[in-house]
């Protein structure tokens, strides 16, 4: 696990958990309330819910947590049970640490599983063109619920690779005006002197988390590393460790890509044969 936790406390501001997320690219920080672990606060949470300012809605509430004599096995199947990227490590109600899908890829790395990466924990993918604006990728990539999208140039070869680390260092925070109409007035009298009466407007302040219309290209990590199908997975892992990712292109002999290997798939290798 990783003992030194960043986190932030409730009540909070969303904007410096926005911060810390682009300083620090990591891609989640726990929630605490009087010192307790309360929720979580992920780059999908953000991006999800761009207008929402207040962290315990913005939050994912009662996060799943372990503790630190809780076995890289059960943690593994805990993560993909769960669906999550990190679990808090608890001791005697204090957050003493968070184990990420990033700390056990650096275990596998350390652990040298031998097994070939192929169809058992390679997935299927799609790919988009490297002129698609940015703040489109955003939105298909929150529809899919992937967490990196490989792109394409005009020839169909692989040009890069965005992820949602990528969309929240390009994000910005966009404050604005907008209004809403209050009628108590129908269709049948629009133009009664009660309809006119009867018409309200109010005018408010949203700030919302904002992509830019830009093409996706600008944002993309272009030094793209890629693994064959007859990878190993440990070899896999030391490579996402070193290159700092949560993915990699998967490509066949023609070097080609054929799909995606994704960190959370990787820590497949330590759950349980019954459990994978």
């Amino acid at each position: 696990m990783t003992p030194d936790v960043v986190s932030v406390e409730i009540p909070g501001n969303r904007d410096d958990v926005l911060k810390i997320l682009k300083r620090t690219g990591i891609s989640g920080v726990p929630v605490l309330k009087d010192g307790k672990i309360v929720g979580i606060i992920t780059r999908k949470d953000m991006l999800r819910k761009s207008d929402e300012t207040q962290l315990g809605l913005l939050m994912s509430p009662n996060p799943v947590t372990i503790s630190p004599e809780t076995s890289l096995g059960e943690a593994a199947t805990l993560i993909l049970k769960h669906r999550v990227r990190r679990l808090p490590v608890e001791e005697d109600g204090t957050l003493v640490g968070i184990l990420s899908v990033a700390d056990l890829v650096t275990g596998i790395a350390q652990l040298k599983f031998r097994d070939e990466i192929k169809d058992q924990f390679t997935s299927t993918t799609f790919a988009v063109w490297e002129e698609t604006p940015l703040s489109l990728v955003g939105r298909i990539m929150e529809i899919s619920g992937v967490d990196a999208i490989p792109i394409l140039d005009s020839d169909g070869i692989l040009a890069g690779i965005i992820s949602e680390r990528d969309l929240i260092k390009h994000s910005s925070i966009e404050d604005s005006v907008e209004t809403s109409d209050f009628s108590n007035g129908t269709d049948d009298d629009e133009w009664t002197w009660e309809s006119i009466r009867d018409l309200h407007t109010m005018s408010f302040g949203v700030s919302r988390v904002k992509l830019p219309a830009k093409p996706v290209k600008t944002a993309m990590i272009t030094s793209v590393v890629s693994v064959p199908q007859n990878a190993e997975v440990s070899e896999c892992a030391l490579k996402m460790k070193r290159a700092r990712v949560d993915q990699l292109p998967v490509v066949n002999s023609d070097k080609k890509l054929v799909g995606m290997l994704f960190d959370r798939d990787l820590i497949r290798v330590l759950c349980p044969a019954g459990a994978r």
